[in-house]
């Protein structure tokens, strides 16, 4: 999506529009078998197709006259991405999708990059551009089989990277390819939500659509009962950063205008992420399965066994699934976005008071420290009773050394009028409270070692207000943690 018009335009074009969510873009399997090519009989594409030679510079590809993959320099040795923009209001193409061509080409090494330009049908209302997607699926379908039949190109080396309606359209493309072989791996990001949630798999991207899907989904955020990405999972894998909803770094709360340039920072974070992906590549971002995003800001989800975790962006891990994965992570405002994930575990045990903390906690570790970590726990505590949350820093600690915490006293002029009144009253000073901390965990999403945390010999477990307490690693590394499975 384009997001230069206002979402409740969009919004009332949802309702209005006669392309209900029946009837917008549903064909059955049948149809598109009935559907499907053949390169012999003529065809009128409704895109126009160009190979991107660096630089901004591009050379215009005709699949009805051979020679232009030639003369252009398509070498069928080499893999295939073939990248498609999304809505548009101005019929200009974006800046994004000769950044990503920019990227792929210098990043890839040998590579062919063609970029698909629909813009005469994308640029109408957003109903109907939603609707011209099965034309344009075709169109880069018969692109394909042009390649397979006349340079016996595989297709399993071609890789549709698709944006908004340029998601759905890949996966479109994908499912009108005729024979056994599917299209390597179509990459959807931010695919489109309007007249494609909650719609059927043939309607819309699927992992049936190539042998490998993934899906970065950064802008699912209702208004009104509207999301301009889709929230559904879509593929093999489906990540979602920061929760999917929205993205750090993408307020704009000044302007008028500022709300279509939120919207569109959001929508396009996904776009930045994949770039970034191959951009630092030393700096990967991993996502982890979970069921939801609210385990996973407590900190439940941070298990990479039987590929419960995957690299977002070009280099992600390969796996197909029986079922969707749903994967969550934590990402900075800018580039490069990676964030290191922590699950912390903290023990209370023989706790007599119910007390509603607030905690200071302060990591270090062989390569760097955490800074101040606050953490207010959500409901009080008492007996014996755990406690897990999630962390994400930006910077790698290493090897976790040692933690300090602090009980912060955000009740300070309440406590020191009940102490006065009790002194005057009673002329005693009632028991300070304590907090009486076992054993603390911290998990390190990416190297995935688990360090446990003792308080130091002969220092006891208790915590007064306003105390530091250091906690050292505990002279007996426990190897497992009994803790409840959410994804």
């Amino acid at each position: 999506l384009h997001v230069k018009s206002s979402f409740t335009e969009l919004l009332q074009l949802h309702q209005s529009s006669s392309l209900s969510r029946s009837t917008s873009v549903k064909t059955t399997k049948t149809k598109r078998q009935q559907l499907s090519l053949r390169v012999k009989e003529p065809y009128v594409s409704s895109s126009d197709f160009s190979l991107f030679l660096g630089d901004d510079d591009t050379c215009t590809l005709d699949p009805l006259q051979l020679h232009t993959l030639t003369s252009c320099g398509f070498n069928s040795s080499n893999p295939l991405i073939i990248i498609t923009h999304g809505w548009s209001v101005d019929g200009i193409m974006e800046n994004w999708v000769n950044m990503l061509a920019q990227v792929l080409k210098t990043h890839l090494g040998d590579i062919n990059v063609i970029i698909t330009d629909w813009m005469s049908l994308a640029c109408q209302h957003y109903p109907k551009a939603a609707q011209s997607t099965r034309t344009i699926g075709k169109d880069i379908a018969h692109l394909l089989q042009v390649l397979q039949q006349e340079y016996q190109y595989p297709l399993r080396k071609a890789h549709l990277i698709g944006y908004s309606l340029g998601a759905h359209i890949s996966g479109f493309a994908g499912s009108y390819l005729e024979g056994p072989e599917k299209i390597g791996r179509i990459t959807g990001l931010d695919p489109a939500g309007p007249f494609f949630e909650g719609m059927s798999p043939t309607d819309r991207l699927s992992p049936d659509d190539a042998e490998f899907v993934d899906a970065i989904h950064t802008f699912t955020r209702e208004r009104m009962g509207l999301s301009v990405g889709i929230k559904q999972d879509v593929a093999h894998y489906d990540f979602y950063p920061n929760g999917g909803h929205f993205q750090p770094g993408c307020i704009f709360p000044f302007l008028p205008t500022d709300l279509q340039q939120t919207v569109k920072c959001a929508h396009e974070r996904a776009v930045r992420l994949f770039m970034d992906s191959i951009l630092n590549k030393d700096k990967q971002s991993k996502g982890y399965r979970c069921s939801n995003s609210e385990a996973f800001d407590k900190g439940l989800c941070l298990d990479c066994r039987k590929n419960r975790c995957n690299t977002l962006g070009y280099y992600i891990k390969k796996v197909r699934t029986g079922t969707p994965k749903r994967l969550f992570l934590k990402t900075g405002g800018q580039m490069p976005y990676k964030l290191y994930h922590y699950q912390f575990r903290i023990q209370f045990i023989n706790q007599m008071a119910d007390i509603e903390p607030s905690l200071t906690i302060f990591l270090t570790g062989t390569k760097d420290e955490s800074g101040e970590l606050t953490f207010t726990f959500p409901e009080s505590i008492a007996g014996n009773t755990s406690f897990s949350f999630l962390v994400a820093l930006e910077r790698d600690l290493g090897e976790l050394m040692m933690l300090r915490m602090r009980w912060e006293r955000s009740d300070m002029l309440k406590t020191t009028w009940s102490d006065m009144l009790n002194i005057i009253l009673w002329g005693v000073q009632e028991e300070k409270p304590w907090l009486s901390v076992g054993r603390i965990s911290v998990k390190s999403g990416e190297t995935q070692e688990r360090t446990f945390f003792c308080a130091m010999a002969n220092d006891g477990q208790h915590i007064e207000k306003s105390q530091d307490k250091d906690f050292v690693r505990c002279q007996e590394q426990t190897p497992k943690l009994h803790r409840r499975k959410h994804n």
